[in-house]
């Protein structure tokens, strides 16, 4: 569709960049307003109507792409989500680690992006060694731990799509999308809040639909790509050192995006504040919860939003099963450490 736009001096990849941009800071104003994060949603003590803001989004993304999907705009046949071979070890480990990660770091990437660009120090120091180890896992020396694990699958076929069992696509999402709904309605946030994660969960089919159909070219193809924050604070991290051999993408924007969009609602909002460290000690939790999330998220092949929120609505059985091991990991994480936190100062995010 793309060559049909009339663009003479912007090519189908740097559209991508400022469509991921645009997204990008729809999402960072909407997740700094909402306060949407996963982690606050399984052990927070306002977990309830986090639960609810996170299913709300979540109900909206589930709608919106498999709308497009019925629509024949976008099409997740040949996408990783729908491999054959579940790589199992890799779901389960990686989404394990993840999980861990985020409560030692007190939030997930996207919570933490989000946090950084209203003064957080914490979250700032905690996503650049995300990044660091994250690209280390994807082409650097912890590579061959990601390819290892990855060689242990589980064939499931055309089983790899809650779209192949019976009752097909619309019914596996009208199940999953009206839980989320009855969870989101039920959770006591209010109308309008509710309202704005919807609108924060479109942000989802917006980029499915706009990565894989709106910017689609024969001549010079990207690809299929959906809200993600793993892999782009990887290329982000690469594109920052090596911008002039190394070309921006989609992720890249959003990343850039996202900052900006938190940065604007937390100043709008009179939300920004200065804050860091207090301690060696808390210093190395977060140092080592990021460890945990960047080699867990791109071992699991995504992270709570490129796998859940994201994935999820593509109906992947893989999708479904992180954010299964990540919340698994992260309970399991919270429950070793409530004994050892109790008396102790703890920063609220």
């Amino acid at each position: 569709m793309f060559e049909s736009l009339g663009f003479e001096s912007l090519t189908a990849p740097q559209a991508a960049v400022w469509l991921g941009v645009i997204l990008g800071v729809a999402f960072g104003a909407l997740a700094e307003r909402t306060r949407f994060c996963f982690r606050r949603a399984l052990v927070g003590e306002d977990r309830r109507q986090a639960g609810g803001v996170w299913a709300m989004a979540l109900a909206f993304a589930l709608i919106g792409t498999q709308a497009a999907v019925l629509a024949g705009l976008i099409d997740f046949g040949d996408h990783r989500f729908m491999a054959g071979d579940l790589p199992i070890l890799s779901i389960l480990l990686g989404g394990a680690l993840f999980g861990a990660g985020m409560i030692l770091a007190r939030g997930c990437a996207s919570r933490l992006t989000v946090l950084g660009a209203t003064g957080n120090l914490r979250a700032l120091a905690v996503m650049i060694i995300f990044a660091v180890v994250a690209h280390a896992t994807l082409k650097g020396v912890l590579a061959p731990v990601r390819t290892m694990l990855a060689s242990v699958t589980l064939p499931l076929g055309d089983g790899a799509s809650l779209a192949s069992l019976p009752g097909g696509a619309l019914l596996w999402t009208a199940v999953l999308a009206l839980a989320a709904l009855a969870l989101a309605l039920t959770s006591g946030n209010r109308i309008g809040t509710l309202a704005l994660a919807a609108l924060l969960g479109l942000q989802v089919p917006a980029a499915w639909v706009g990565t894989g159909f709106v910017l689609y070219d024969d001549f010079d193809p990207i690809a299929l790509d959906g809200l993600s924050f793993t892999a782009p604070w990887a290329d982000g991290l690469f594109f920052t050192i090596a911008s002039s051999a190394i070309p921006a993408n989609f992720g890249v924007g959003l990343i850039g995006g996202t900052l900006a969009g938190a940065l604007v609602a937390s100043l709008a909002g009179r939300s920004f504040r200065w804050q860091s460290f207090t301690s060696p000690r808390e210093t190395g939790r977060y140092a080592a919860g990021a460890v945990l999330m960047g080699l867990g998220g791109v071992v699991a092949g995504g992270c709570t939003i490129g796998a859940g929120l994201a994935g999820i609505p593509t109906l992947s059985v893989a999708a479904l099963l992180t954010l299964f091991a990540i919340a698994g990991g992260a309970l399991a994480t919270q429950a070793v450490l409530t004994g050892s936190a109790r008396g102790a100062a703890v920063p609220a995010e």
